[in-house]
């Protein structure tokens, strides 16, 4: 994982450049010198975020917590978060649905005419992580507010009918109309 790497190298560098060794990082911070150690070699399985931010304080580091930012897809061969979803969207169709009209269904809540299909597949099967990275696109591009764009996408999940757990609050309003 790109991030443990990450902090892996992180705490190493600093400690290291500190003139610390593992013993007096570990003594300083409350974790065992075989915790640190796993940390650095990147072997350590798990650790609580409580203990990653108390080994940080020793090494004048802090943890920071910021949304995910969209990925640029104007690398070369790399297609936006919108663009791989309207394509994975669209593989078992005829009609194909348009990137663009995707992101104006995330901006308004209303899927396009003839394309609900494709937009409930996306709500069905999109991993959390591509979800994510479409609504970070699309409040990019629209300026609409996060929380407005994720309602949008419960909102067409409910009227699509989709049955992924995810989306649970739509269940309770199916409900309510049926009975």
């Amino acid at each position: 994982m790109y991030a443990s790497s990450e902090l892996s190298h992180l705490v190493k560098t600093r400690r290291s450049n500190m003139g610390l060794t593992q013993t007096q990082v570990s003594s300083l911070s409350g974790l065992s010198r075989a915790t640190v150690n796993q940390l650095e070699n990147g072997t350590l399985k798990d650790l609580s975020l409580t203990r990653i931010a108390k080994l940080l304080g020793v090494l004048g580091l802090s943890v920071a917590f910021s949304p995910a930012r969209p990925k640029r897809a104007s690398e070369p061969g790399r297609m936006s978060a919108v663009e791989r979803a309207a394509k994975s969207a669209s593989v078992s169709y005829t009609a194909v649905l348009k990137p663009r009209h995707l992101a104006q269904a995330i901006a308004t809540g209303t899927p396009p005419a003839g394309f609900e299909p494709h937009v409930n597949a996306t709500l069905e099967d999109a991993s959390i992580q591509l979800l994510s990275e479409m609504v970070e696109e699309v409040h990019a591009g629209s300026h609409v507010e996060r929380a407005v764009l994720w309602s949008n996408l419960r909102k067409m999940a409910g009227l699509l009918g989709s049955r992924r757990v995810f989306w649970g609050s739509h269940e309770a309003s199916r409900g309510k109309r049926s009975a």
